[in-house]
């Protein structure tokens, strides 16, 4: 009998546990459906957004979580060769008021902040409160789209022809003053710059962009690591090559940052912002499309080169390194993703990698994070030894010049000297202008500046050689 009752109790025992694991069992399932759930809910539908709407605020109803990302790109943090610190190169390095001697960038030339500064940065450097500067400055500091628009469609262009609208109105607002059209925009670059309203895909909205990569495609050159243009190359090309359709999504990962982060210049009367892309995307190919079409920035105080000013080329290094080849994009490493509960997130905290080396560089490189950062410095740290080697050669051969004109050297004869100043100036500010002290591309970097100083030099020798240097020296 005894038995009968402990058999029994057994078996309501084994059936609560088994009902009560059957329970558990459940609730998990339901807690992994309601995350997955949570997981495809990203947005939350409160604002109507449309290509009207500029200001970030309103679209950060709709997306929180990339708001208040983006929010944080007021931080300011400075790095060992860089940051969002706005500190004053030309104070710590004074080499460059020297080089940039009559440019605006010899009187104010400051680390840039992050994004949300970018249109009041603008607003306070010397260079636009001293220095008359056009419209096309805007096209990379403001959210700027609406304002082509406007102008575009004042111009005659149709509601119907909305690209023809932005394009009308970029080539007008390029020719204005810069003080006139500031008034026509609020905010510096927001979301409508990257993201379509309706249906968030990533999308290039600048003109300077869209002309340049055009003639990147058609120039021929081979761009394995961007296979949509090759594919163009190779096609029919009855239409030009359009990233907003021909790209993939990896691409335009890249593409978005390379709107604004790039070489460029202005053309002509019109001041139209012009990617130099014609020949080619490296250095050398850029040069040669200056130099087939006479551009220079400024002629130098000291030594009367026609010299070139790099702007930001971070796209054009980004296009020789390593990570292009393997497949990386920019956003890859400067806005990783990171979760905020079962939701995946790409951080609009756009900062160096350096930073966030965890989420940034670990993806990829099963390194410590000690040891990642180690490897960047030293290839950041050799790039900025060699950098001052081939500052201090191009001083020189300034300074050479200088001489040779106090000694009576005619303009002729300092036109080869003239030349190997312009081409040294460019390859070491192609480097010192690009935004990751070598990290980008750092072989090319090394071989860019090594070039530096030899044309340094090599310029330096042709005074000596015509006397100029050494006759000075010896009075």
């Amino acid at each position: 009998m005894a038995q009968a009752r402990s058999r029994t109790w057994v078996y309501v025992i084994t059936i609560i546990a088994i009902a009560a694991a059957t329970f558990a069992v459940m609730l998990l399932m339901q807690n992994i459906a309601l995350r997955k759930e949570e997981g495809k809910q990203v947005v939350f539908q409160v604002a109507n957004i449309d290509e009207t709407v500029v200001n970030p605020a309103e679209w950060g109803k709709n997306f929180p979580r990339q708001y208040d990302s983006y929010l944080r790109t007021v931080d300011t943090v400075r790095t060992r060769h860089g940051g969002s610190d706005a500190f004053q190169k030309l104070d710590v390095d004074p080499r460059w008021r020297e080089l940039f001697k009559g440019y605006a960038f010899g009187v104010d030339y400051r680390e840039e902040r992050g994004h949300a500064y970018m249109l009041a940065d603008q607003d306070m450097t010397e260079r636009v409160k001293d220095f008359k500067q056009p419209g096309a400055c805007l096209h990379c500091h403001s959210a700027i789209i609406p304002a082509y628009r406007a102008k575009g469609k004042e111009a005659g262009v149709p509601d119907s022809d909305s690209l023809g609208q932005i394009m009308k109105g970029f080539e007008i607002v390029c020719a204005m003053d810069y003080k006139d059209a500031r008034t026509l925009v609020e905010h510096p670059v927001t979301c409508q710059d990257c993201h379509a309203p309706q249906s968030m895909a990533l999308r290039v909205t600048r003109p300077g962009f869209l002309n340049g990569i055009q003639r990147l495609a058609e120039s021929g050159q081979s761009l394995p690591h961007l296979p949509s243009i090759e594919r163009w190359q190779k096609g029919d090309r009855s239409k030009p090559y359009d990233p907003n359709v021909d790209a993939s999504r990896q691409e335009m990962r890249s593409f978005v940052c390379g709107q604004c982060h790039v070489e460029y210049y202005f053309k002509g009367t019109g001041k139209m912002l012009t990617y130099p892309w014609h020949d080619g995307i490296n250095m050398e190919q850029i040069e040669t499309y200056y130099d087939s079409v006479g551009h220079k920035d400024w002629t130098h105080a000291t030594s009367g080169a026609p010299v070139l000013k790099a702007q930001h080329p971070e796209f054009e290094m980004w296009n020789q390194g390593i990570h292009a080849r393997s497949g990386v994009a920019c956003a890859d490493c400067h806005m990783p993703y990171y979760r905020e509960g079962a939701v995946k997130i790409s951080d609009h905290h756009i900062r160096s990698p350096l930073l966030n080396i965890a989420r940034a560089c670990q993806n990829c490189h099963r390194s410590p994070e000690d040891e990642i950062l180690a490897r960047a410095q030293r290839i950041q740290d050799k790039t900025s030894d060699l950098m001052i080697r081939a500052e201090e050669a191009v001083i020189d051969l300034i300074k050479a010049i200088e001489v040779a004109k106090i000694n009576g050297a005619d303009s002729l004869s300092l036109t080869k000297p003239r030349d190997f100043h312009r081409k040294a100036q460019w390859r070491l500010d192609f480097v010192a202008a690009e935004n990751s002290m070598g990290f980008h591309a750092p072989q090319d970097a090394t071989r860019i500046l090594g070039e530096a100083i030899d044309y340094a030099r090599q310029g330096y020798m042709e005074l000596v050689r015509n006397k100029a240097v050494l006759t000075a020296e010896a009075r």
